[in-house]
């Protein structure tokens, strides 16, 4: 496994067996944009550990590069010193111009109603899933609600639930067995991360609550059927538009008083959410939107985000298929083709994590995989079987497409 040295500027390797390799050092400097995230780390020898077990959505830098000034933002010192953005508004630190934009890029996509919904903002998506949490457990319970998800799930969910021991809530596990009397929090992924699949709950039982976690509902990985409508609605910009170091996220809430109790959280949790970071994201989404509009109006302006978007999930999803045929190694999950609105034509599901199956009598994909030098994140992480990892396809294309060629020369 790989460690990150913290304060220090530099990365290390240590060999999967324990013992400490000789340790290359790579330069972080701040100046070399390909160097300061690249997850390609040097051993001696001149091989390469490719780690795609994160899904840092990096691939969109080609992007945003081009687009130059457009999402650029300068903000003076002296402004937006205050706790405070709109005190009439049940989120008080929710930033109006973000949240016009939120509104516009869900109407211009056409994947969330938005009308009828309250605002939170949150530092990214864990924040407000765990604000949600919150919100949603009854405070004067003899024991925690349980809160479950269908597996695979996501791999933080547990972790997450549970880091605090809450009196509250407490992790159970996967919905499908889930089978307690009572209240219970149904998290409800979709599309799915790790697999892509496109979810609905499962336990239906009356004293349920959902929550969707529709960070991945955007055209450049599924088709857009129509607007989603829950309760309980969260996004991130990490993965709507790449930019996972602003650490914004929002939920579009439509019972009031779910909202107030999501906004006390996160007051109490971090006294709010950086302004900096919510008009940057405003500016983005307003590129966003501006990008897709100008498109859809035939301009000669700036490429539409989700439409280079969708173009470079497709050839990744195309190269990466084809590596697996090559081998007959591994299989990946095939995904049926539907209409979306968004693009106005028939469309095939790319996710941004591959599902990959190692075949034939490997157990554990994810160390058979580390021993040809290739991180990933195995399935019992997920609560699914180790013959399961997730592949991150968001990665830079140099990584990417050395991920591939090295994919599809293994032999099992």
């Amino acid at each position: 496994m790989y460690e990150r040295e913290h304060g220090l500027n530099w990365l290390c390797f240590e060999a999967p067996n324990g013992h400490l390799s000789q340790r290359t050092r790579l330069s972080l400097s701040s100046s070399s944009t390909s160097a300061t995230t690249t997850p390609i780390y040097a051993q001696p020898g001149g091989d390469s550990i490719i780690n795609l077990a994160r899904g840092d959505p990096i691939m969109f830098e080609r992007y945003w590069r081009q687009m130059g000034d457009k999402a650029t933002v300068v903000i003076p010192g002296w402004q937006y010193i205050s706790y405070f953005s709109d005190v009439t508004n049940i989120c008080w630190f929710l930033e109006p111009e973000f949240a016009k934009e939120v509104v516009r890029v869900h109407r211009v996509v056409g994947n969330a109603v938005t009308e009828g919904r309250h605002i939170v903002v949150g530092t990214g998506s864990s924040q407000l899933y765990l604000a949600a949490l919150f919100a949603l457990s009854p405070h004067n319970a003899s024991e925690p609600i349980s809160v479950v998800s269908q597996a695979p799930y996501y791999s933080s969910y547990p972790s997450m639930t549970d880091c605090l021991k809450s009196g509250l809530y407490k992790w159970v596990g996967d919905a499908q067995s889930f089978n307690k009397e009572g209240p219970y929090i149904e998290l409800v992924t979709s599309p799915n991360n790790p697999d892509g699949d496109v979810r609905r709950s499962v336990v239906n039982k009356s004293e349920g609550i959902l929550v969707h976690d529709l960070a991945y509902y955007w055209p450049q990985y599924t088709p857009i059927s129509s607007p989603a409508d829950h309760e309980i609605m969260l996004f991130t910009v990490s993965k709507s538009t790449g930019h996972a170091g602003m650490r914004i996220g929002w939920a579009l809430v439509k019972d009031q008083e779910v909202a107030r109790r999501m906004t006390k959280f996160i007051e109490l949790n971090t006294i709010g959410v950086s302004k900096d970071s919510q008009l940057r994201a405003a500016k983005v989404l307003k590129a966003v939107s501006d990008s897709s509009e100008d498109a859809a109006g035939n301009s000669e302006e700036d490429e539409s985000f989700f439409e280079f978007s969708y173009q470079l999930m497709a050839e990744r999803w195309k190269l990466l298929r084809k590596a697996v045929e090559h081998r007959g190694s591994f299989s990946l999950p095939e995904f049926p083709p539907a209409f979306c609105t968004f693009l106005n034509r028939v469309s095939e599901p790319q996710p941004a994590f591959a599902w990959m199956k190692c075949e034939v009598d490997i157990e554990d994909c994810e160390s058979f995989l580390q021993g040809h030098k290739i991180l990933t994140r195995g399935g019992k992480d997920f609560g699914v079987s180790p013959k399961y990892v997730r592949i991150s396809m968001l990665d830079r294309d140099d990584n990417f497409n050395l991920f591939v060629k090295r994919l599809s020369t293994i032999h099992l």
